[in-house]
């Protein structure tokens, strides 16, 4: 983030009306998301960051859905409906027209090409100023430049004009330094040359490249600022850029957490949303996702082969193998492996969600234990609770989810299942294999174990010819053998 205060002569103009025919997809294309925001969303950032007087959004293509993600995360940008003129020239000019008395400088950027940070943008801002130059473009030195316009310089290395690929001529076509797509215009020169921008060209639109020519033909400054890191330039427009560039943005906000103090053993399999946030001394282990608003405590341990989604993940825990979802994991806790907390799961300081358990819509208090291979949903635990293997609180009756109750100290049998609505008192304990319909007093054993019954001969009655007669079979007559051997010997 820059350290700009208000600045009362930049306004940033965000084009966001194309199509994006080439994502193949019904999703307006700068709604598609990578590091935990759409396309346009981290634009919207940079623009905040740059704290201009004006921020204006030009939409077109699914203009409701666009406009509606725009205004959701940033409620203070104006949003601009472009006309039936295609081309980011017109964009531009109805965007001006919303801030007719506006007369300082005017950044244009692109809602596709969410890589541009403010630091650099500042940097371009500022050296426009610094030039006179009615335009500036950002413009990048690349081995590949198809697909991009082409900046065309005059003899004395001076911009004269930019070429848009499908007009460029052969010569033209083999340059290397292309248009980054954004620029800095002068308001008062950028709307009297908009004015003169016709569509006579390939795609029949209005370019707003073409400005260039006619600001240098009117004897206007067009300067260039070329970025060191191309990078920083590229936008998107398929799935296979997409993809890339959620890479390189991850690998940065990765590296930003690293500089920061958290250990990431493997940045290579790990995800960083970048509205996730991590403290010092974090350990990040291989193949973990830790996205949306995530927040990890110091020291905190997590992976590998995590996934957390807008969790909070307290001091010194430890989280192995687990998924999660809006879940509040407490300080010196420990959760997995193998463990899946579901939205509303609050584990307090120093308890356990061990292995094999899914958690949902339950607070776990204090110390408390689910250890392993248990299904807790809609509960309350008390302090210092411990759940023996295979405990289920069975909280739907077909109709309607109920709630258990357990206070604090209670210690749990091994396949216990707690048939809500229920309540089990302070200290109270219960017998392996109890199924739990009525509420247990503080301090009493509740057991619900019938006498068990053998009888004799099933299997090979019920099942003859098959194995597990068989075996019986032999077993029984064994044991007759040895009981008559005895005998003989008594």
């Amino acid at each position: 983030m820059t350290e700009n205060t208000w600045d009362a002569s930049l306004a940033v103009v965000i084009l966001a009306a194309g199509q994006g025919t080439r994502m193949r997809s019904s999703l307006p294309k700068v709604l598609h998301r990578i590091g935990g925001r759409p396309l346009v969303g981290h634009v919207l950032d940079t623009a905040r960051d740059l704290a201009a007087a004006h921020v204006l959004v030009v939409v077109r293509h699914e203009r409701d859905q666009v406009a509606d993600a725009v205004t959701g995360i940033s409620p203070e940008v104006v949003v601009v409906d472009q006309d039936e003129i295609p081309g980011t020239g017109r964009a531009v000019e109805v965007a001006l027209e919303a801030v007719p008395d506006f007369d300082g400088d005017v950044l244009v950027l692109s809602a596709d090409c969410p890589l541009a940070d403010a630091e650099t943008l500042a940097a371009f801002v500022a050296e426009h100023r610094a030039t006179g130059a009615r335009a500036t473009l950002m413009t990048a030195i690349v081995d590949n430049p198809t697909g991009y316009g082409r900046v065309i310089r005059d003899t004395e290395g001076t911009v004269a004009r930019v070429v848009e690929q499908k007009d460029a001529t052969p010569a033209e076509a083999a340059v290397t330094e292309i248009n980054a797509g954004m620029y800095v215009f002068h308001a008062a020169s950028l709307r009297a040359r908009l004015r003169e921008v016709g569509t006579d060209n390939a795609q029949h639109e209005k370019y707003l490249t073409d400005v260039v020519g006619l600001l240098r033909g009117a004897g206007e400054l067009v300067a260039a600022s070329v970025v060191d890191d191309v990078t920083i330039t590229y936008g998107v427009n398929d799935r296979a850029q997409l993809a890339e560039v959620g890479r390189l943005l991850n690998a940065r906000t990765v590296r930003r957490w690293q500089l920061d103090g958290a250990t990431i053993q493997d940045p290579a399999t790990t995800w960083i949303d970048v509205t996730a946030t991590l403290a010092p001394d974090v350990t990040v282990l291989p193949n973990t996702h830790i996205l949306r608003s995530t927040a990890v405590a110091a020291g905190a341990t997590i992976g590998p082969d995590t996934t957390l989604e807008d969790c909070e993940v307290g001091e010194n825990a430890v989280v192995r193998r687990t998924d999660a979802t809006l879940a509040v994991i407490g300080a010196g806790t420990t959760v997995g492996p193998f463990a899946y907390l579901r939205p509303g799961t609050q584990l307090a300081a120093g308890g356990k969600i061990g292995t094999f358990v899914e958690t949902k819509n339950s607070i776990i208090g204090e110390g408390s234990k689910v250890p392993h291979l248990s299904y807790i949903g809609d509960t309350t635990i008390g302090r210092g609770v411990n759940l023996g293997a295979g405990a289920i609180t069975a909280n739907y009756d077909d109709i309607a989810k109920h709630r258990t109750e357990i206070g604090d100290e209670v210690h749990a049998g091994s396949h216990n299942v707690f048939v809500a609505p229920v309540r089990i008192g302070d200290g109270a304990k219960t017998g392996a294999g109890a199924v739990i319909r009525k509420d247990v007093p503080a301090g009493a054993l509740a057991l619900s174990v019938a006498p068990q019954r053998n009888v004799e001969g099933w299997v090979e009655n019920h099942r003859p010819g098959t194995a597990a007669a068989t075996a019986a079979a032999r077993a029984r007559s064994a044991q007759e053998a040895d009981d008559g051997a005895q005998e003989a010997h008594g």
